[in-house]
């Protein structure tokens, strides 16, 4: 197959997966009109239209389809022939994209990437801030940290920390309001809530046992998890927050746990990638250095 042959077949299937010429073009580091041309020039060649086109996004045909899937599976597999020979001995290089939740990003894995970084330095870092749902193939990430383990088939999920939730509140919030004893008190009580997708987020409980989740309410609600950690340390109310945010108010009595004997973990929190044969050096190495920084034990919880 000629070279030009490939370029076409890898515009092709970029923009497909993006549903972009504009995202395929940042990808590749290519025009858009470039995009478009090869795109073009691959369909002329086989006589057949494989991409709807809109102002908004492009869509495969049924034969764009047929074809995409074949061309991805060739491209798979040069991939993961090429990763064969290089992954021997080869130092991890290139750029690795990825997505972190905004305060577990900021306050711990960030800390990971710059070790990551002083390792690795032929690695250049792309590192975006998220609360939302990032689709990591959409969106060309190569790897992500989540609260939580993913369903998507598409996707590698693997279990790298605990994510403990204590429920507390400041010492003069209790001193004015008194000390919850039981879930049930929370309904007299200022509860902090974090919110996410437009909704606050239920309350994590085990009652007799079991699991429970409760709906509380106080006189905030925020999406970002720092300034509801702060609200709470300022006194103005109970919060059900996770330990990688507030273990340095729990020590040094800025917070104080309530409702212990009802604690209950939340989701755990993982590592997520797209699924391949082989992953690439440079994600590997980071997999490889979150897990040994945050097991057995998150530093955080020590």
């Amino acid at each position: 197959m000629s070279p030009e042959r490939i370029e076409d077949t890898v515009a092709f299937v970029q923009a497909a997966d993006a549903r972009s010429f504009t995202v395929a073009a940042e990808r590749l580091g290519l025009s858009r009109s470039t995009i478009g041309k090869r795109i073009a020039r691959l369909e002329a060649r086989l006589g057949v239209r494989l991409l709807h086109r809109t102002t908004r996004s492009v869509t495969l045909t049924d034969e764009g389809a047929t074809f995409h899937g074949r061309c991805t599976e060739i491209l798979e597999a040069l991939e993961a022939a090429e990763a064969v020979v290089t992954a021997r001995g080869v130092s991890p290089s290139g750029r690795l994209r990825i997505d972190v939740p905004v305060s577990l990003g900021r306050l711990q894995v960030l800390p990971v990437l710059q070790r990551y970084m002083q390792l690795w330095p032929a690695v250049d870092v792309n590192v975006s801030f998220n609360d939302r749902y990032v689709d990591l193939i959409d969106e060309g990430i190569d790897v992500a940290v989540r609260v939580g383990s993913m369903s998507d088939s598409n996707l590698v999920s693997r279990k790298v920390a605990p994510h403990a939730l204590v429920t507390c509140a400041a010492p003069d919030y209790l001193a004015r309001r008194g000390t919850p004893s039981t879930v049930d008190d929370l309904a007299s009580h200022d509860c902090l809530t974090f919110n996410h997708g437009g909704r606050p987020v239920e309350w994590r409980f085990r009652v007799q046992g079991a699991p429970q989740m409760v709906a509380v309410g106080g006189k905030l609600t925020s999406n970002n998890a720092e300034g509801l950690r702060d609200t709470v340390i300022a006194g103005f109310g109970i919060g059900q927050l996770a330990t990688f945010l507030i273990a340095d108010a729990l020590r040094d009595g800025r917070l104080v746990p309530i409702l212990a004997s009802h604690a209950s973990e939340g989701e755990p929190l993982s590592v997520v990638y797209p699924v391949r044969r082989l992953l690439p050096p440079k994600v590997t190495a980071f997999v490889d250095l979150l897990t040994a920084s945050w097991q057995p034990r998150p530093p955080w919880d020590h």
